[in-house]
């Protein structure tokens, strides 16, 4: 069991054990994806498959379950390691204030790590800029896979609806010293309540850049595929984007996709992703290293 206090909140995180924590982790993800019964991995499913060695850890301050993790047993590239096939808080649990979805990363590479597993595989749209911030600063996850309509489109999911279920499928290998780095350094800077922040300067790299809202894909990408580091930008905001002008949304998938899969064929790896302030508004930078 792990504990910790923010804000003068007690909150604790511990493997489910009880059918209440099986029904609570069903509500979590009908809550957090607004998807019907058809799309929530059961109480049946989650106890088996935690007998057969999945990690799913819940989130509880008092009685009342704020989040979970869900992982699996996997083979990748023929070592066993464990897919972190859903994580979800509650809405008003979630956001700096608290970082209950950090606490239970953390936990879940703990919970790994004790089982002699030292990697962890996940996947998220690239195009959600808050999760790609979570997932490259803070854990220090890399990739060098993308799934282009990973889920398909027949899920009952809001979220996953209106231009694909595009994923970069990453890699956290919790014993690098990058991981190992990027966890204690965010720790750190949660108790002195610091930010980072980044200036960007490498336009010369671009492969897609934000120009009036739309995409605009470098006319010389292959040229700048042949550079060291690239960058590729995204929206701030793609729900919103997707939900006021959904055409455009579609024009973000299809420029995105297609500068990820050219620079991962050409050698890349998604290594880090970035927030710059340019005058009043924020842009968001994926940073592709060889």
């Amino acid at each position: 069991m792990f504990e910790w206090r923010v804000n003068d909140r007690h909150f604790v995180i511990r493997e489910a054990c009880r059918d209440s924590d099986y029904r609570g982790v069903e509500q979590v993800q009908r809550e957090a994806w607004q998807c019907s019964d058809l799309d929530v991995v059961g109480a049946l499913m989650l106890i088996a498959s935690q007998h057969a060695g999945a990690i799913l850890l819940c989130a509880f301050e008092g009685d009342e379950m704020i989040g979970f993790t869900y992982g699996i047993p996997a083979l990748e590239s023929s070592q066993l390691s464990i897919h972190s096939h859903m994580a979800a808080v509650r809405e008003c649990w979630r956001g700096r204030e608290f970082q209950v979805g950090f606490y239970l990363k953390r936990a879940q590479r703990t919970a790994a790590l004790a089982r002699g597993i030292a990697h962890i595989t996940w996947t998220f749209d690239p195009l959600q800029s808050l999760n790609a911030y979570f997932n490259f600063v803070k854990l220090g996850v890399i990739c060098s896979r993308y799934c282009v309509n990973f889920y398909g489109d027949s899920s009952t999911s809001p979220l996953h609806q209106g231009f694909g279920t595009d994923r970069l499928w990453v890699d956290w290998f919790l014993e690098s010293e990058r991981v190992i780095s990027r966890v204690a350094t965010f720790t750190e800077r949660l108790s002195a309540n610091q930010t980072d922040s980044f200036t960007f300067d490498h336009p010369a790299a671009l492969l897609i850049e934000a120009e009036d809202q739309q995409p605009r894909v470098a006319e010389d990408r292959r040229e700048k595929l042949s550079r060291a580091v690239c960058f590729i930008e995204i929206p701030p905001h793609i729900n919103a984007v997707k939900e006021r002008l959904p055409e455009l949304g579609k024009q973000w998938r299809e420029a995105t996709r297609e500068a990820f899969l050219q620079a991962l064929e050409a050698g890349f790896t998604i290594s880090d992703f970035h927030q710059a302030v340019d005058g009043n508004r924020v842009r968001w930078f994926y940073r592709l290293t060889r």
